[in-house]
């Protein structure tokens, strides 16, 4: 069994995309140019950020630090010299290394839906629940098109190679259901402290218990 991480660590290259790199040269040696092209035909983007403008900068570093190696270096006429560069065992140890800490270690991410929700009551109950409702109808926009998608590509590719698409159905799919629950209590007016903050966008007076509890420690409640 392989060991668990307790904790992520410290990396000598830490963008991903180096972690993508090294995944695209195990299966051969390339040049930059081939990288990109790979990762773009794998659709790495929609697996990571990736800021493709820092990739020879990535891969000079992983030289650097002798997780990958030059083989050769060719010029055809007058185009750039193109640096080959394969994976050495130190990369391969890497790759196998942060792949294990990925999928074993949880890490607190932000996503700019929870930093809205977290500042929603600047907003009337209204007009959140017209724009909770816009969100819904493009959550299950988006649900509908990648479930598609997903059941074309699964049909010819392994589920191995398919998974993270898994992943990201169950995560849209759960925040639907979320949001369309969350709806239901605003809409029926079940949802607590919705009078007091329907009253505050009415009159512009915060109500005491909610002036309190924004004046207290949040670790003491």
């Amino acid at each position: 069994m392989s060991e668990v991480v307790g904790m992520a660590k410290r990396r000598k290259v830490a963008n991903l995309l180096a972690l993508a790199v090294l995944s695209a040269v195990t299966t051969r040696p390339m040049h930059p140019y081939e990288m990109a092209a790979t990762l773009r035909g794998w659709n790495k983007e929609r697996d990571m950020e990736i800021k493709w403008g820092s990739l020879y900068t990535v891969v000079r570093n992983l030289a650097k630090h002798e997780l990958i190696e030059e083989v050769e270096s060719t010029r055809h006429g007058r185009r750039p010299e193109r640096t080959v560069y394969r994976i050495t065992e130190a990369g391969r140890q890497e790759l196998v290394d942060w792949t294990r800490e990925l999928l074993s270690v949880p890490h607190t991410e932000f996503p700019r839906f929870r930093a809205g929700l977290s500042v929603m009551a600047a907003l009337d109950p209204d007009e959140v629940i017209g724009l909770l409702e816009n969100r819904l109808a493009a959550l299950d926009e988006e649900i509908a098109t990648l479930g598609e998608r997903h059941a074309r590509e699964i049909a010819e590719i392994p589920r191995l190679f398919l998974i993270e698409t898994e992943y990201d159905l169950a995560i849209l799919r759960a925040e639907a259901t979320w949001v369309r629950a969350l709806l239901g209590e605003l809409t029926e007016g079940t949802f607590p402290g919705l009078r007091e903050w329907r009253a505050f966008h009415e009159t512009g007076e915060i109500p005491d218990n909610l002036r309190e509890l924004a004046e207290k420690d949040i670790t003491d409640v």
